[in-house]
């Protein structure tokens, strides 16, 4: 794992600076492991302190980092861009310090000069919660009980806090009650949603266990497998047929509680049944160690 630099930007007019500095180091949204406020609204940013390590660092690889710094920091998980706006999700006491919807603008900017769609952070510990800004207006999704915001395509798709469905906003949509439910879990509660879709896949991971749905037809959804577990593993991300970034936390019917910082487990092919394997045979270590009975 990179050797990771973290700077701390006063207010969002020294961050646009900052990322200005950072774009001509070479950093790329790739390279931006971490962004956190804290709670007097300076912008902390951690990258990786040899800037090299940028164009070999993944999504995956980014999930499993630990943030360096104690304290009380509210933390980026994702900035989207959309056609008509952003979307970021995150800790849901973001906006406490006042400043998080044009810092999100700012890291969406940010983004947009690389040519890419999105930034993706490291893991951590916070309530959920999501973003959407249009026209300088900012709905706080999670006030409806929606979080974990992924797009596909035209549309958004998020679980629901205590509920059991996957819920669909399409391009048309602008206000909560536009949501309509698309898919129910067969395994209790949808508690985490994988942070991005590759190739129309998605890992939904649930109260009995993991589901992975196909996103190709939507609103359709199909069911691609399952894996029961009820262990608090979760999938966050990917490194797209190769491994799978899971997070351990405590399962509770509202979520994941207290996430740590996600582990690469490598599944043969990519498959969800490969990853349950490899988790099964985590969970037996783990009961068969110190202490077990």
């Amino acid at each position: 794992m990179p050797a990771l630099r973290t700077t701390r930007y006063s207010d969002p007019a020294s961050f646009v600076l900052g990322l200005a500095t950072l774009r001509r180091s070479g950093v790329t949204p790739r390279g931006l492991l971490f962004v956190a406020l804290d709670p007097s609204g300076a912008i902390h940013v951690a990258v990786p302190e040899d800037v090299d390590e940028v164009t070999r660092i993944k999504v995956g690889d980014k999930l499993a980092l630990a943030w360096p710094i104690e304290g009380r920091y509210y933390h980026f998980d994702s900035v989207h861009r959309l056609r008509d706006g952003y979307l970021f999700n995150g800790d849901r006491r973001l906006p406490h310090p006042g400043d998080s919807v044009e810092v999100a603008a700012l890291i969406s900017d940010f983004v947009k000069s690389a040519g890419a769609r999105n930034v993706f952070f490291g893991c951590t510990q916070h309530q959920p919660g999501s973003w959407l800004v249009r026209d300088r207006k900012s709905v706080a999704l999670h006030e409806a009980g929606f979080v974990e915001v992924v797009p596909v395509r035209n549309a958004l798709i998020a679980r629901r806090i205590m509920d059991h469905r996957l819920w669909l906003l399409d391009a048309a949509g602008d206000r909560l009650d536009d949501w309509q439910p698309i898919w129910e879990s067969p395994l209790g509660n949808v508690q985490m949603l994988e942070r991005r879709v590759i190739n129309d896949r998605l890992v939904l991971t649930c109260e009995k266990g993991l589901c992975e749905v196909d996103l190709s037809k939507l609103p359709e959804v199909t069911e691609r497998g399952r894996v029961l577990m009820a262990t608090g593993f979760a999938v966050v991300g990917r490194v797209e047929d190769n491994a799978f970034a899971v997070t351990q936390g405590k399962s509770e019917p509202w979520g994941i509680d207290s996430p740590r910082p996600a582990v690469l487990i490598g599944a043969a092919g990519g498959t969800l049944a490969s990853l349950g394997l490899a988790l099964q045979e985590a969970a037996r270590k783990r009961s068969d160690g110190p202490g077990a009975p």
